[in-house]
C-alpha cells in the first residue's frame, strides 16, 4: 500500500492544477488519472478576462502555463453586422488537452502522477483507501474528487447529482478560415445574436497558434435537427442564424470537424462526508456560455489548496466538520452563486421575448456601443496629444 497525504482522483483542469499547487507547497500528493497523454476533449479552449486570469494567478502556475497559450491582445465586439468596440483583451486561447499538458508539466515532487483508474474508494474520519485498476492500493489522509462528469465513484459514496436545467445550453466548436485572403482582419471577435428566435447566444472567434477557433453557443434541445445541419452544412447554417456576421468577418469556411457538446446545469447532493472533498465539475457544473466554469475551478482549487488543506493537515483526522469549512467558504460560495446566476440570466436574456428581456438586450447593445465610442474618443485624444506639435510661421521665420 502506498501512503500519501492527498490523493486526487481525476487529472483534468481541477485535479492537475491542485496537484501542481500541492506539490509546490511541499505536500505529498498523488494524482490518479488513466491518461498519460490527455486525449482531445472539447471543453475549455480559452482563459479570458481580468477576473478569470486573476483567479488563475492565485494558483501560482499561471505564468508558466500561459506561455503555451495564444494571447490575442484585442477583442472586437459586434452585433447586427456593426462593429461596436475594439476592446483590449486578456484572452488566451489553448486547446484543452494542451492546457492539461501545460498544467501537468508544473507537477513536481512531493506530488506525483499515477496512470490508472480508481475502482473503489473507502472513506472514514481518519484515512481513506483507494483501490486502483492495476490492483494496487493507496492510503491517503484526504481524497480530492476532481473527476468531472464521471458519476460511478460518487454514487458508490452516496453522492448524487441534482439537475437544475437539463441540456441548458449546447457548445459547438470548429476552426474558421478566411476565403480569398490569407487572414482575418480582427485579432479576436465576439459576435452576439441578431434575433432571439434563433436561440443563439453568441459566437466567439479567437486564435490558437495559427488557427482561428470558433465557439458557438446556442440554447436548443439535443435532438434538434438544426444540430445535424450544423454538422453537415456549418457555413450555410451559421449564415442563416447570423446573417450579418460576414459584414465583420468577410467570407469564411469551416475546416475540420464540428464538435458539439450539450451541458446540464447541476449540483451535487450528499457530498458533506468525512475524508473526501469535491471540486470543479465534480461538485457542480454551470453553463459554458458564461465561461464561469473555469472561474469556479480556479476558485475551488485556490481556496482548497491555499487555505483549507494546510489547515486540515495541521491536526489529526479528516472529519466532516473539517471538510464542511471548504463548502462553507464565503469566497467559494460567492463564486458558485455568481456562476449559477449568470447561467440562468444569460439564457433568459438570449431567448426570452418579454418586454423586460428585449429591453435588456437593447441595453447591452447600447452599453457596448457607448463603451466603444468612448474608447475611440479617448484613443483619438491620446493620439492627438502624442502627435508632434507643428511649429508656427513666426517661430519658423525667427529661427531662420
Amino acid at each position: 500500500m502506498k501512503y500519501t497525504d492527498i490523493a486526487i482522483i481525476g487529472g483534468g483542469l481541477a485535479g492537475s492544477t491542485a496537484a501542481a499547487m500541492l506539490g509546490r507547497a511541499g505536500i505529498p500528493t498523488v494524482l490518479i488519472d488513466p491518461h498519460q497523454v490527455y486525449p482531445f476533449d472539447f471543453r475549455v479552449e480559452k482563459i479570458s478576462g481580468d477576473e478569470q486570469v486573476g483567479r488563475f494567478y492565485q494558483t501560482g502556475i499561471a505564468d508558466s502555463v500561459l506561455r503555451s497559450a495564444t494571447h490575442d491582445g484585442e477583442n472586437w465586439i459586434a452585433r447586427f453586422g456593426y462593429l461596436l468596440d475594439k476592446k483590449p483583451s486578456r484572452q488566451y486561447g489553448i486547446m484543452y488537452d494542451a492546457l492539461i499538458g501545460a498544467v501537468r508539466a508544473e507537477i513536481a515532487p512531493p506530488a506525483e502522477i499515477i496512470y490508472a483508474k480508481v475502482t473503489d474508494v473507502a472513506t472514514s474520519a481518519e484515512r481513506q483507501k483507494l483501490t486502483l485498476s492495476d490492483g494496487k492500493t493507496i492510503s491517503a489522509r484526504l481524497v480530492v474528487l476532481a473527476n468531472g462528469l464521471s458519476v460511478g465513484l460518487r454514487r458508490n459514496l452516496g453522492i448524487e447529482r441534482e439537475v437544475i436545467s437539463a441540456s441548458h445550453s449546447i457548445s459547438i466548436g470548429f476552426d474558421l478560415v478566411p476565403v480569398g485572403r490569407p487572414a482575418f482582419e480582427f485579432p479576436a471577435l465576439t459576435y452576439f445574436s441578431e434575433r432571439a428566435k434563433e436561440r443563439v447566444a453568441y459566437v466567439t472567434l479567437f486564435p490558437i497558434g495559427k488557427r482561428m477557433r470558433a465557439n458557438l453557443f446556442v440554447y436548443r434541445e439535443v435532438d434538434d435537427p438544426w444540430l445535424r445541419e450544423m454538422r453537415k452544412k456549418p457555413v450555410e447554417t451559421m449564415n442563416a442564424v447570423l446573417p450579418r456576421l460576414r459584414r465583420i468577418t468577410g467570407e469564411y469556411a469551416v475546416a475540420g470537424d464540428v464538435k458539439i457538446r450539450p451541458a446540464d446545469v447541476y449540483v451535487s447532493t450528499g457530498y458533506r462526508q468525512p475524508g473526501i472533498v469535491l471540486v470543479g465539475d465534480a461538485f457542480a457544473a454551470t453553463c459554458p456560455v458564461t465561461g464561469t466554469g473555469t472561474d469556479k475551478v480556479f476558485t475551488d482549487v485556490a481556496q482548497l489548496c491555499n487555505v483549507h488543506i494546510p489547515a486540515w493537515l495541521a491536526s489529526e483526522g479528516m472529519s466532516e466538520a473539517k471538510i464542511a469549512s471548504f463548502y462553507d467558504d464565503p469566497v467559494k460560495q460567492a463564486c458558485d452563486a455568481w456562476s449559477m446566476s449568470k447561467a440562468i440570466s444569460f439564457r433568459k436574456v438570449t431567448i426570452e421575448n418579454g418586454l423586460y428581456w428585449q429591453a435588456q438586450r437593447w441595453a447591452r447593445f447600447l452599453a457596448w456601443f457607448g463603451e466603444g465610442a468612448l474608447r475611440r474618443i479617448r484613443n483619438g485624444i491620446s493620439a492627438g496629444s502624442n502627435r508632434p506639435a507643428r511649429a508656427s510661421s513666426s517661430s519658423l521665420s525667427s529661427s531662420a
